[in-house]
């Protein structure tokens, strides 16, 4: 438009220039109007005729083309899926290729087409084969549930030419069967599919008005956490997981992804973690087929349980999905929620029924009444009535007929038509002399039963439309089993499990810290994602980014990562008060910090400063010499303090008083204990993961060489650290604190012994590789586990040895404790009803306490004036403070 305005002001130049009409003024548009108007057109007929489905059958109008149009098609075979798309154009206007999408991603849903042929792969993204190669049917579900053209509304197709359901009488919640996905002008849709089987279930309680409630169910299975689902409505999310196993301690295995991603995508994701060092693997490898398989190979001493959570946290192998449940409800878009659709499509599905139970049970009654007037129109042979022979034209034959089916109206369920005697003119003469009284009474009275069936039906609609979702949950639920695991995820911070694939360096002398300063003091591994916490000899303290190079300033007294929320690591210090107060002394931890915020672990006097630190990782408490300065005119020039008389305090206490007097140096003393003694810990079986917080089951109190012990139900065992990042399987019959002393007892059916009731007596012998204590036969079955230490078992006899009764058995008096991988003793050759454990009568008698059972082991002696006379120590201290100035604590 800028470059004609232009080029005709330069023809104005002319003397020749007229002006041109398209300029008039009436002939002016606004822009702004037009794009108003055709906008909104626009965003209409997307988000109602393309991307949001309807509530009614929930299908998009592409989808609901494609069904019908295969409806028309149906023969019971296959038909080539070119020769599909291509009926459908004549009621989609959006050609070929957006119709072969949609039927492809219809046909992957595994509903409502029967596919043949290559209709590509959902795990590991590839595409369909070309139109022309692959085939497609409607399913037996979608012929039972989709189409009755008796209940069916039409329109008109976009050309005129063909008529097109507006919706389809689908008595089923397709909606949440299939899920949908779509993004509209200004909004979207994404409905997550759910499990066949649940929605009936839920559909059945609702209509009992019982409480239901539904969560997502996806082909690619895996594993999904509701807790926050909302009922799938906006503003809701749920976290989808891959499921990892361990071949061994090098190996791992993805066999199921996460909703939305592929095997390729997952596979690229863990390959992008690796390049930036958020996971140690030496390679991956996608050997997908039929099922997915993702093998990750980890470097060595790489630990598989924290690169399981390093998966979850740095790759696609957790991904949240945000559910929007958006439909077209009355012409325009609405928001509900998953339970709102559920009871929408249930009231049609009833509503559906209804109809065709009142369309049904008026054919019959017409077929009822046409019987009655067929009866009486033969058995009174009104055929052969002179005035029938002679009646001059059809309408005197009508009433001639009429007039002498008067006495019968009453017997007639309606009143009898023209129509109605038409009809009865059109019976051919060899169907009257085959008319047989009792088989049309037959008929009459099988007519009317099945009236009486339908009025019944229709008084306890509830109870029908009950049993409607219950045949399709006998008929078809044993195809759709629940594929995803609904379990609640634990909560990984990504800085616990990033690898420490970078080195913390420092330089005192200019106050820097990175992973660039590759020529100073090597400090510790790190991450990228970790905090570091510095404390300086002036008491102040804070906590920094990791960078590659940053400027923390001088006199940095200790450097580390900060581990947030620990309580188990203690700072024990001594600080003097100002340039020449008092000492003081405190045990304190650090569990939470802002990030380059400022600290003091002094009482902020100007000259104060650090005289002793250290930072102890389990609360160790060590004891410490303090040497005095000899010129303050006192009896002892050296005191010696223990830590573990200190109490562990908050990081903004004062302390205690160590000393009022000037100190010339601290030292070690001797090394100490932790104050914190063992560490409890829990198993929370709704993640199946350890933790430190009071959630699940007690474990016990575990000091650093504890272990736990793991009992999986298929009879396999291991021994485990109590280490937070181990991963557990979900089959764990027993978990607990391992104790190689205690003695198990087992009945098992002994696959090798022609399944013949046993019982052992053993030990689990300590080993982080899983061993099997119950059979070597996978086919043996276990009837009873117990650590009880003197059991006591009753024996039910059943089946032809019932006459037996039960029998008392003292397990420790039947066998002797023997190796766990001893085949056991047989309990009997008879048939068993029932084993179970009795109260025992006997209990291990308590061990003998011993005196010196809690005696701690004596600490080496570190002072250094260990041997010294207190004279021999006030003298070398005297010449080392005229020879030696000691920087540090001025």
């Amino acid at each position: 438009m800028d470059d004609e305005i232009k080029e005709i002001e330069q023809s104005e130049q002319h003397s020749d220039y007229k002006p041109s009409n398209r300029f008039d003024a009436a002939a002016v548009h606004h822009l702004s109007g037009m794009y108003q108007n055709w906008f909104l057109d626009y965003a209409s007929y997307v988000i109602l005729e393309r991307a949001v489905p309807h509530l009614g059958d929930g299908l998009k109008p592409v989808q609901r083309r494609i069904l019908h149009s295969m409806k028309r098609m149906d023969d019971g075979r296959y038909n080539k899926v070119a020769n599909i798309v291509g009926h459908t154009m004549q009621f989609h206007p959006h050609g070929d290729a957006s119709i072969g999408d949609a039927l492809v991603q219809l046909g992957q849903k595994d509903l409502l087409i029967d596919t043949q042929g290559n209709w590509g792969n959902i795990l590991t993204g590839s595409s369909a084969a070309a139109p022309r190669y692959i085939e497609a049917r409607l399913s037996k579900f979608a012929l039972d549930t989709v189409f009755n053209p008796k209940t069916t509304e039409w329109k008109m197709s976009y050309d005129g030419r063909n008529k097109e359901p507006i919706t389809l009488p689908v008595k089923f919640p397709l909606l949440l069967a299939q899920g949908a996905e779509g993004i509209a002008v200004g909004l979207s849709s994404k409905i997550l599919p759910h499990n066949f089987c649940e929605i009936c279930d839920a559909a059945i309680s609702y209509l009992h008005q019982q409480p239901f409630a539904l969560y997502p169910d996806f082909p690619t299975s895996g594993s999904i956490d509701v807790s926050k689902y909302n009922d799938g409505q906006r503003g809701g999310v749920i976290k989808v997981r891959a499921k990892i196993e361990k071949i061994d301690q090098k190996t791992l295995v993805i066999r199921e992804i996460p909703f939305s991603k592929t095997s390729e995508t997952l596979q690229d994701s863990i390959v992008k973690a690796i390049e930036k060092g958020k996971i140690k693997a030496r390679k991956v490898e996608d050997l997908t087929a039929a099922e997915v398989e993702i093998q990750v190979h980890l470097a060595p001493g790489v630990s598989s349980d924290k690169t399981i959570d390093a998966l979850y946290a740095f790759t696609d192998c957790e991904v949240s999905i945000s559910p929007n449940c958006c439909v077209i409800e009355d012409n325009k878009p609405q928001f509900l929620t998953v339970s709102d659709v559920l009871r929408h499509s249930v009231e049609r599905t009833k509503d559906l029924i209804r109809q065709e139970l009142e369309i049904r049970k008026g054919e019959l009654l017409e077929q009822l009444h046409f019987q009655s007037l067929e009866r009486i129109f033969i058995e009174e042979r009104i055929y052969k009535d002179k005035k029938f022979e002679q009646a001059p034209n059809v309408d005197a034959v009508c009433e001639h007929i009429d007039e002498r089916l008067t006495p019968y109206y009453p017997q007639f369920i309606r009143e009898v038509t023209k129509d109605d005697i038409l009809k009865l003119l059109e019976i051919k003469m060899q169907r009257i002399l085959k008319f047989n009284k009792d088989k049309a009474d037959e008929l009459m009275a099988r007519l009317k039963a099945e009236i009486e069936e339908i009025d019944r039906d229709l008084a306890n609609l509830v109870e029908v439309t009950a049993n409607w979702f219950q045949f399709l949950k006998d008929k078809y639920g044993k195809d759709h089993p629940r594929l995803t695991e609904i379990r609640n995820f634990d909560t990984i911070d990504s800085a616990k499990v990033a690898e420490a694939n970078q080195k913390l360096y420092i330089n005192r002398s200019d106050g820097f810290i990175g992973t660039g300063l590759k020529k100073d003091e090597f400090v510790c591994n790190c991450s990228d994602l970790d905090d570091v916490i510095i404390f300086y000899k002036d008491g102040k303290y804070k906590i920094v980014r990791v960078a590659e190079k940053l400027f923390v300033g001088k006199n940095i007294l200790y450097v580390n990562v900060f581990k947030k929320n620990d309580s188990r690591t203690i700072y024990n210090a001594v600080y003097r008060d100002g340039k020449k107060g008092a000492c003081y002394i405190k045990r304190f931890n650090v569990t939470s910090m802002t990030r380059d915020k400022e600290y003091d672990l002094t009482q902020g006097t100007d000259g104060s400063r650090v005289m002793y630190f250290t930072a102890n990782p389990n609360g160790e408490a060590e004891v410490i010499k303090v040497t005095l300065d000899p010129s303050q005119n006192i009896k002892r020039v050296f005191l010696v303090k223990d830590f573990s008389e200190i109490m562990i305090k908050g990081r903004a206490s004062k302390g205690n008083l160590l000393t009022k007097y000037q100190v010339t140096r601290i030292g070690l003393k001797s090394h100490g204990h932790s104050t914190l003694g063992g560490r409890k810990v829990w198993f929370d079986p709704d993640v199946n993961r350890l933790n430190y917080d009071d959630h699940g089951k007690m474990l016990g109190e575990f000091y650093d060489d504890d272990q736990i012990l793991v009992i999986l139900s298929n009879g396999d065992y291991y021994l485990s650290n109590f280490d937070l990042a181990n991963h557990y399987e979900s089959n764990i019959l027993r978990i607990e604190k391992y104790d190689a002393d205690k003695v198990w007892t087992a009945v098992l059916y002994d696959a090798d012994n022609q399944g013949y009731p046993y019982l052992k007596r053993f030990q689990m012998d300590a080993t982080k590789k899983k061993q099997n204590w119950l059979s070597d036969n996978p086919a043996s079955q276990l009837l009873l586990l117990t650590d009880t230490p003197y059991p006591r078992l009753q024996v039910t006899y059943g089946g032809a040895d019932a006459f037996r009764g039960s029998e008392e058995i003292d397990a420790e008096q039947f066998i002797a404790v023997k190796g766990y991988k001893a085949k056991g003793k047989r309990l009997t050759t008879y048939a068993l009803e029932n084993i179970e454990e009795l109260e025992p009568t006997r209990f291990p008698e308590p061990p003998a306490e011993t005196a010196d059972a809690d005696t701690e082991p004596e600490e080496e002696d570190l002072d250094p004036d260990a041997g010294k006379s207190e004279q021999q120590i006030r003298d070398e201290l005297t010449g080392q403070l005229n020879l030696f100035d000691n920087e540090d604590f001025k």
